[in-house]
């Protein structure tokens, strides 16, 4: 059976260090703790005092003065790494923690979830190629050499960076390794970590290349993983949640979140608010329970985008991306039908097909497998399609040989309907405005991976009146947008009042404006 030792790097709160460390340890586990130099010698000597009788635990025999971004962050991790390997030879695997994680799953359930798979769990992917870095520097943290502290000492850092980039004095990276970037929170196996400070030994070439680079925490253990362990056994992610918001802060949990924490498909949580005591107790009750099962649905991220993606007035826009590159043409009408119940509209517009022999088309920038002609390559993905909105439009009319066409779009995609209404082209907005019982919102909400089959029905009341507030903005907004051409039919009014809104946005007479309004059971779930 998997046996773990905690590798635990912390700089405060040792009260939380100790109870962390005889928490892990009762059901058989290890720790070795790395506690920052620069934190109180009183807070050290209390948490050696507190665990000097426990034997799973032990200590970095060398403490450093640790700062973000700083090759010192990986030293102290690799110091931790070599007393836990002295001191505790049948570890089987090493799980990097900081003091603000807590397990989300039981020992029992960690072990077994080890045990299944023969591979080590690390974020790594190529640091050229992919995106993983979003803003900021990127070559620049390996090529030139950082000896500064960006956040204690600013003007050195980048006046170094800057005075190496003047000189020419970029440096290459070692060539017999592909530079690899993920997650700082890793789990992996002992064989694996002896190859590791095997390879810290007899590279010093490595070891000293990386200690000039900047945040290598993100970089070192990812980098050399990809190197000595054969691909198919790294599993490439995190055993630990965290998410992080807009302004790049990791995400703090509270009391309210325990059902979404044990929802998750992993072993422990960064970070827990230090406030939330009741979540901190029942965390802390888990992790040396038995016979506990859990319902993973691993919504967590998403739920958190979509609750978290509002202003100050409870809405944040995406942004705008208006084109320039084409216009569907100044003689020609797009006639666009909004609504959220896709199935709806789809009735609809099959009985506008059938009674004006427009051509019509369905959700193309929301589904994947609408029904398009082959263009050329453009129609393929969604984003594709949405990157050349507009040339893609502007084919479907030429393709069609038509200067009037009907397509469906849902309500969120607000920004296309606004771009489409800017062009020199007629539009016509067509609202179809449906009533939204609770079980309908709830279905909403698995379909757009709110919620999974194992989504506790206590969480997912709690997101149902943000999700029925959000449908209605997106209806609100429409109406204020203030579009040229605008109708709407509703799901309560009368197929005579209907019809009235569907002859105006169709340019058609009466009777098949009334024959399309009268639909069969156009409005049923």
């Amino acid at each position: 059976m998997a046996k773990i030792a905690f590798i635990l790097l912390c700089h405060k709160d040792p009260k939380s260090v100790i109870d962390q460390a005889e928490r892990l340890t009762a059901v058989g586990d290890y720790m070795s703790i790395h506690f920052d130099a620069s934190a109180k010698a009183e807070h050290y000597e209390m948490i050696r005092g507190a665990l000097a009788d426990n034997p799973r635990v032990t200590f970095a025999k060398r403490r450093l003065k640790c700062g973000w971004g700083e090759w010192s962050l990986v030293r102290a991790s690799l110091n931790a790494v070599e007393a836990a390997v002295d001191a505790f030879p049948d570890a089987s695997h090493f799980y990097m923690l900081s003091g603000d994680c807590m397990a989300i799953k039981s020992a029992e359930y960690a072990h077994d979830f080890l045990d299944s798979r023969e591979v080590d769990y690390i974020e790594s992917f190529d640091f050229f190629e992919s995106d993983w870095i979003k803003t900021g520097m990127k070559a620049e943290r390996l090529i030139y050499r950082h000896y500064f502290n960006e956040r204690q000492r600013k003007k050195l850092f980048y006046w170094s960076w800057w005075a190496q980039r003047r000189l020419g004095l970029e440096r290459d990276v070692p060539k017999d390794l592909q530079i690899m970037i993920g997650s700082q929170w890793w789990c992996l196996r002992r064989k694996t970590i002896e190859a590791i400070l095997d390879f810290a030994r007899d590279r010093r070439d490595v070891m000293r290349f990386f200690s000039t680079t900047w945040i290598p925490d993100e970089t070192f253990f990812q980098t050399l993983v990809h190197h000595l362990v054969p691909g198919n056994e790294i599993e490439t992610r995190t055993l630990t949640f965290l998410m992080f918001s807009d302004y790049g802060m990791p995400v703090t949990f509270y009391n309210d979140q325990y059902d979404l924490l044990m929802a998750q498909d992993f072993l422990f949580a960064r970070k827990i608010s230090p406030d939330a005591k009741e979540l901190k107790a029942r965390l802390g009750e888990l992790y040396a329970a038995t016979g506990v099962t859990f319902d993973i649905s691993n919504e967590g991220r998403k739920l958190f985008a979509f609750l978290t993606g509002r202003g100050r007035e409870g809405r944040r826009f995406a942004p705008r991306f208006w084109e320039t590159e084409a216009s569907l043409g100044r003689d020609r009408e797009l006639l666009v039908v909004v609504c959220k119940k896709w199935h709806v509209a789809k009735r609809l517009i099959a009985r506008i097909k059938q009674e004006t022999n427009l051509p019509v088309i369905e959700y193309l920038f929301q589904e994947e497998n609408t029904r398009l002609p082959d263009l050329g390559g453009i129609q393929t993905t969604l984003e594709k399609r949405t990157r050349h909105r507009r040339a893609l439009v502007r084919m479907l009319f030429d393709y069609y040989e038509t200067d009037r066409m009907l397509i469906c779009l849902d309500p969120e995609a607000f920004d296309l309907i606004m771009d489409f209404e800017c062009d020199r082209s007629d539009m016509r907005v067509l609202e179809i405005s449906c009533d939204f019982s609770d079980d309908y919102l709830r279905g909403h909400a698995a379909r757009v991976g709110l919620a999974g089959q194992a989504t506790s029905p206590e969480t997912l009341e709690r997101v149902l009146p943000t999700i029925r507030r959000d449908v209605h903005f997106e209806h609100v907004r429409l109406r204020d947008a203030g579009f040229s051409h605008y109708n709407r039919i509703r799901e309560g009014a009368s197929v005579d009042e209907n019809s009235i809104e569907l002859a105006e946005f169709l340019s058609v007479g009466p009777d098949p404006a009334k024959a399309i309004a009268a639909t069969d059971h156009l409005f049923v779930d």
